[in-house]
């Protein structure tokens, strides 16, 4: 029987400006650009100059635009690794202020995988590369070598941070870091869901070849594919994007390896058209998956 999975809480006193400052001019040093966060995990509001898009910067903090201005205005789009811009006013003033530091993992060719449940690090720990791991407060975060698009939401307890994002500094955590796998590329992957046709009886692709699974161990491989089937099955909106990322990762962690045979294709398939999905799909989504992978 799985052991359920415990997550290590981080306790919550709020720690001194010195020793914010202190740790943000540090992990500047290491070329991580970071910026004070407020209560609620929260980045500093706009100072009067740069109050509704004055400034000529975008809504949603997606750009600075051609704003110059030296505070900490503009959430991921300030945070700099110059520590004179961290020690200085009115950087200084926001220090005081902070409950926590925040970096932009981009910025630091880095990607942040937050997982905020038990579930979610269950499903990570079936899924994805072992990598740098850090406790939050509620659950973890997964960090890997490498950036891509940022998207919240791309599962129940999952958010992707990394480009154009911002994540807290809760330690240095353990573990080696590992590169940034294409299954959790794939998760910020949107695919246009068709309507939605009659279920057909389930027929696999070929050119999938049968052997041991070399990663860890023929269990590894089985539990990974229940939870791809349990990943289809529980989806409550975007089934079409979530068998395809589904797919993918599968794809990702054991299609170079040839250790899936036809049985446990089959059951992905079967699983996708129980949702309404079609054979075309089916075949189609794999076959897309396949091409992404390069396979």
């Amino acid at each position: 029987m799985t052991q359920p999975t415990t997550i290590r809480r981080v306790p919550g006193p709020q720690r001194q400006p010195a020793e914010l400052l202190r740790t943000a001019l540090t992990l500047a040093s290491t070329g991580v650009p970071v910026l004070p966060l407020q209560a609620g995990k929260m980045p500093f509001g706009n100072c009067h100059q740069c109050a509704n898009n004055a400034c000529g910067g975008r809504p949603n903090m997606k750009t600075p635009g051609p704003c110059h201005c030296s505070g900490v205005c503009h959430a991921w789009a300030a945070a700099t690794t110059d520590p004179t811009v961290i020690a200085s006013p009115p950087w200084a003033a926001a220090w005081r202020r902070a409950v926590c530091v925040g970096y932009h993992p981009g910025g630091a060719g880095l990607t942040v995988v937050d997982l905020d449940d038990a579930d979610a690090i269950g499903w990570a720990r079936g899924f994805l590369p072992t990598t740098r791991t850090v406790p939050t407060t509620r659950g973890e975060h997964w960090i890997y070598r490498g950036t891509m698009t940022s998207r919240n939401a791309v599962r129940p307890g999952v958010d992707i941070k990394s480009a154009m994002s911002y994540a807290r500094h809760l330690g240095p955590g353990t573990g080696t870091m590992s590169a940034l796998p294409d299954a959790v590329r794939a998760l910020a992957v949107k695919e246009r869901s068709p309507a939605r046709p009659v279920p057909h009886a389930v027929a696999v692709p070929v050119g999938v070849g049968g052997g041991e699974c070399p990663h860890r161990t023929p269990a590894y491989l089985a539990r990974g594919i229940a939870m791809a089937e349990h990943r289809i099955t529980a989806a409550s909106s975007a089934v079409h994007a979530t068998v395809y990322r589904t797919f993918l990762a599968v794809l990702s962690r054991h299609g170079r390896c040839g250790c899936l045979t036809n049985t446990h294709i089959t059951r992905l398939f079967t699983a996708a058209q129980a949702r309404g999905e079609t054979l075309r799909h089916c075949t189609d989504a794999w076959a897309n998956a396949r091409t992404t992978l390069g396979l």
